[in-house]
C-alpha cells in the first residue's frame, strides 16, 4: 500500500493528533471502561477487530436503536457502519424483537424444524431463485460447508477465489497472488493450516481469462465470488463479466457460489437477484437474523439431487457439515421476521436514495476541495477511494490504501457524532437511516477535507 501524494503529511499528522486528543477528552468514562477491559479481555476488547476503530481506545456502547447508537459517555452517533452489515436491518428492529420476545417463550433450540424454517425458505428461493436450502449461525459456515459440499460432488479437489476477497474465516480463501503471480498467503492470515497453493487459486476480479486459465484443467470443485468486492473497498463488475464468470464455471463443471452477505445491499435479492444471475450456490449471513445470529447457503436443484447422492442420511450429522444451533428455532422466527417485514422491497425503495444523497455529498466536498479521489456505490452502500478512478480489481483497491489518512477522516465524522465501518471507507443505509443522517456525514466530511487541501 501507498501514501496518497495529494496529502500533505505534516498537516494530516497535526490534524490527526488534535482529533485523538479531542476524542480522549469527550469518553472518560469509555477511556476507563477500556482500561478496565484490558484486565481480562485481549487489548481490552471482546473481539481483536474491535481495535481497529479511529480512536486512541475504542468506543464503549451502552445502547443502540434504528440508525443511532449512544456511547457510555451518552454521545449520539448517526450508524453507517451498522454492524459491518449485521444490522443492516437496524439495532432492534421491532418486527424482529416482537418475534424473539415470542419465540422465547416457546423454545429457543430443538433441532427440529419449525414452521418459520419453511417460510424462510420459501421466500429465499423467491429472491434468489434457488430452490433448496440450509441454514447456519455465520457466512463463515455455509460459504465453509458449501465448499465441502462442492468437492464431495464433483470430486475435485481445488476451489478458486477472487484475490482481496472476504468470505468469513474460510482458511482456503486467505490467498492473493505474490509479483510472479503465484498463490501465496495473504498478509494477516493467521497460522493456515496449509499453503494456501495446496488449496486455492487465486484470479483478479474483472479478469476472465484469469479465470479462465485457473479452471481449465478442471481441478477446481468451486468458484467462490462476492459478486461485486467489498470488504477490501467496493470494487464492481465491469459490464458483462459475471455473465462470462457464469459461462467459464459451467464449460468447465465448476460449481459457481455467489456470497451475498454484503452485497445483499444491491437490493431484496442482492446483485444475484438484481441482475438475474443464476449460480449453482448462494450464501448469505448476517442481515438476514436481524441482529440474531443465522446464516443460509441455497443451491439449484441439480445441485441437490447430486448432495443426495453423495451424502448417506447414515453420514449426514458427522460430515463436517451441520452445528447443533445450525437451524434452530430462534434463528428461524428471527429471520422470517426480518425478511418479511423488515429488509421488504419498500424499505430499499428507501435505503438506496439514501446512498445516492452521500454519494452525491462526498462527491461534491471531493469536488469543491480538489483531492483526486473517487466513490463507488452498490445500492444500499457507498465508499470514497483514495484514487481518481473507481477500482478494477482489490489489488489496484489495496495499492491506494492510506491508513494514517483513512482514521483521520474516520475519527473525524466520529468527533463530530457519525460511525464508519472501520476496515475501510463505507457506509451502509439501514431502513431507519433518514436524509439527516446522511447530512450529519457531509457535514462533517465536507469540514475534513477543507481542514486537509484548504
Amino acid at each position: 500500500m501507498t501514501n496518497s501524494t495529494t496529502v500533505d503529511r505534516d498537516r494530516l499528522a497535526r490534524l490527526l493528533q488534535r482529533e485523538l486528543d479531542t476524542f480522549a477528552e469527550k469518553h472518560p468514562r469509555t477511556r476507563s471502561l477500556h482500561e478496565r477491559a484490558r484486565g481480562s479481555l485481549l487489548d481490552g476488547v471482546p473481539m481483536n477487530w474491535m481495535i481497529k476503530w479511529a480512536g486512541p481506545f475504542p468506543l464503549f456502547l451502552e445502547s443502540a436503536a434504528g440508525a443511532h447508537a449512544t456511547c457510555a459517555d451518552g454521545h449520539d452517533y448517526v450508524d453507517l457502519c451498522l454492524g459491518d452489515t449485521g444490522a443492516m436491518a437496524g439495532h432492534g428492529p421491532a418486527p424482529v424483537i416482537a418475534a424473539v420476545e415470542r419465540q422465547l417463550r416457546r423454545g429457543i433450540t430443538t433441532m427440529l424444524p419449525t414452521e418459520d424454517a419453511a417460510w424462510v425458505g420459501e421466500e429465499l428461493a423467491r429472491r434468489f431463485g434457488l430452490t433448496s436450502w440450509q441454514f447456519t449461525l455465520t457466512a463463515t459456515d455455509a460459504n465453509r460447508f458449501s465448499l465441502r459440499i462442492a468437492r464431495a460432488i464433483t470430486g475435485r479437489p481445488l476451489v478458486a477465489v477472487h484475490e482481496y476477497c472476504y468470505h468469513g474465516s474460510v482458511d482456503e480463501t486467505f490467498a492473493v497472488l505474490d509479483d510472479a503471480g503465484r498463490v501465496v498467503a495473504r498478509r494477516g492470515n493467521l497460522g493456515p493450516p496449509v499453503a494456501p497453493a495446496v488449496t486455492t487459486r487465486v484470479v483478479p476480479f474483472n479478469d476472465l481469462d484469469a479465470l479462465d486459465r485457473a479452471l481449465a484443467d478442471r481441478q477446481v470443485a468451486a468458484l467462490l465470488i462476492e459478486p461485486a468486492l467489498t470488504n477490501v473497498g467496493i470494487v464492481l463488475p465491469d459490464p458483462g463479466y459475471l455473465e462470462g464468470v457464469r459461462e467459464i464455471t459451467r464449460r468447465h463443471g465448476t460449481v459457481l457460489i455467489h456470497d451475498e452477505t454484503h452485497t445483499i445491499c444491491a437490493g431484496p435479492g442482492g446483485v444475484t437477484g438484481a441482475g438475474g444471475y443464476e449460480p449453482d450456490m448462494l450464501v448469505i449471513g448476517k442481515t438476514i437474523g436481524g441482529g440474531i445470529p443465522v446464516a443460509t447457503y441455497g443451491m439449484t436443484a441439480e445441485i441437490a439431487d447430486r448432495v443426495r447422492a453423495a451424502v448417506p442420511i447414515e453420514d449426514s450429522d458427522v460430515g463436517g457439515i451441520g452445528g447443533t444451533l445450525a437451524g434452530y428455532a430462534l434463528s428461524m422466527a428471527a429471520a422470517r421476521a426480518a425478511l418479511g417485514e423488515v429488509l421488504t422491497a419498500s424499505a430499499f425503495a428507501r435505503m438506496l436514495p439514501l446512498a445516492e444523497r452521500w454519494e452525491r455529498g462526498v462527491n461534491d466536498a471531493i469536488a469543491r476541495h480538489g483531492p483526486p479521489w473517487s466513490v463507488t456505490r452498490l445500492g444500499a452502500r457507498a465508499e470514497y477511494h483514495f484514487m481518481p478512478h473507481p477500482p478494477r480489481d482489490g489489488a489496484d483497491q489495496i495499492a491506494h490504501a492510506d491508513p494514517e489518512l483513512e482514521r483521520l477522516l474516520h475519527l473525524w465524522v466520529m468527533n463530530r457524532g457519525v460511525l464508519m465501518t472501520p476496515f475501510h471507507n463505507m457506509a451502509l443505509m439501514s431502513p431507519a437511516t433518514t436524509e439527516a443522517d446522511i447530512d450529519r456525514h457531509t457535514e462533517a466530511f465536507e469540514q475534513a477535507v477543507a481542514a486537509l487541501f484548504a
